[in-house]
């Protein structure tokens, strides 16, 4: 689940300048493929669109936070749920967001504190989409959801181990297959975070619950509690139970999801680094069990599948922009080999500072080229 906003961090916790910032300005720029990038400008109260008419196809706004607060810029379908997004946008900074975009209405939505409200404004699509379409792309997507589905089935087979161990209240079992059990859905976040209604009921942290919210709670993180914290399961069975029944009824909306190679695949990609950077890193995700280093490999696998598939488009586009991503990618997978321990990773309480900067660096320059994949898939 999307982290509680990240107003400061210190050390390379803090995502870096050069993976948020663009060119800056008010005036339309250039978008990666020639278009004149449409202007956002977000406030703390505000969010102003340059054009609200817009054709269909590839799409990239330039949007500036001149407020005080952290902002996350969402692209809206009518029925409400979002269609793309781009998170951790700083004051002062602005960031090129490249979006895919049917004939239609939408909304775009600026939220300052990165709390999913705020303001909005309408905007209007029409026409169709220059070309027929790259058909590596279209392959892309559909081995992509067979990848999602995949990954959902693994995530439900290992979670009913999980829950069997917590049914016994066999604590020790439970914890040993805690982690596992959140590695798929760690793979795939930001497609299961489509799914507003499921996303907090499987995934929520009691840290990012209001006290209203918390009365009514559940989830992976609530057993996570009960387990390193409280040291017993007991009576919590019917939380398990529900866990599993929350992922049936995610399975079961898959056949129907349709995903987009830029703002599902691309997007997403740079959705994992971000969760990556905002979570995993600062340690906020794992907050009692420490297992945050098994989040974090599952996030970066995630985005690597994602580069992986869109390789072959990448690389004859922009080649200079496949070879960094190459790099970057040996480079975090190295640093987390580093704190193996066994099938799985030491305890994220025993990385040091050190080595939590060079993790964090690391995932910056990762970051970087990854944010550009959408531009580049979509010239």
């Amino acid at each position: 689940m999307r982290p509680a906003p990240v107003l400061a961090l210190t050390g390379a916790a803090v995502l870096s300048m050069s993976l948020l910032s663009a060119c800056g300005g008010e005036k339309d720029a250039e978008g990666a493929a020639g278009a004149a990038a449409i202007g956002v400008t977000a406030t703390d109260d505000a969010c102003e669109v340059a054009k609200k008419e817009l054709p269909a196809g590839k799409t990239t706004f330039k949007v500036a936070n001149k407020g005080s607060k952290v902002n996350e810029f969402e692209v809206l379908k009518p029925d409400g749920k979002i269609l793309a997004e781009r998170e951790n946008i700083g004051p002062g900074t602005s960031v090129d967001f490249v979006v895919s975009l049917a004939a239609g209405t939408y909304k775009v939505l600026c939220s300052a504190g990165q709390t999913g409200k705020g303001p909005t404004q309408d905007i209007t699509v029409s026409g169709q989409a220059a070309g027929g379409g790259d058909q590596r792309l279209t392959k892309a997507a559909a081995d992509y959801k067979a990848f999602v589905i995949a990954n959902v089935d693994d995530t439900i087979t290992k979670t009913k181990q999980f829950v069997a161990a917590v049914n016994e209240n066999d604590v020790a079992k439970a914890k040993e297959l805690y982690a596992p059990s959140r590695v798929g859905w760690e793979t795939i976040e930001p497609v299961a975070e489509k799914f507003g209604d499921l996303d907090p009921k499987i995934d929520a942290r009691e840290a990012d619950l209001s006290a209203e919210e918390k009365a009514g709670w559940t989830g992976w993180h609530l057993l996570e509690k009960a387990l390193w914290k409280d040291g017993s399961v007991k009576g919590e069975q019917k939380f398990g139970e529900q866990l599993l029944k929350d992922l049936d009824v995610l399975k079961s909306r898959l056949p129907g999801l349709t995903l987009d190679p830029v703002n599902d695949m691309a997007g997403g990609a740079k959705e994992l680094l971000d969760e990556v950077a905002t979570g995993k890193v600062t340690g906020e995700e794992e907050a009692f069990s420490h297992t945050d280093l098994v989040d974090f490999k599952a996030n970066v696998d995630g985005a690597k599948k994602i580069y992986e598939l869109l390789k072959p488009v990448v690389q004859e586009k922009d080649a200079a922009l496949a070879g960094d991503l190459d790099e970057n990618f040996a480079a975090v997978e190295k640093l987390l080999a580093e704190h193996e321990k066994g099938d799985g990773y030491v305890s994220y309480e025993t990385v040091g500072k050190a080595d939590r900067k060079k993790l964090g660096d690391a995932v910056n320059a990762l970051g970087e080229p990854l944010s550009k994949l959408a531009g580049a898939v979509s010239k």
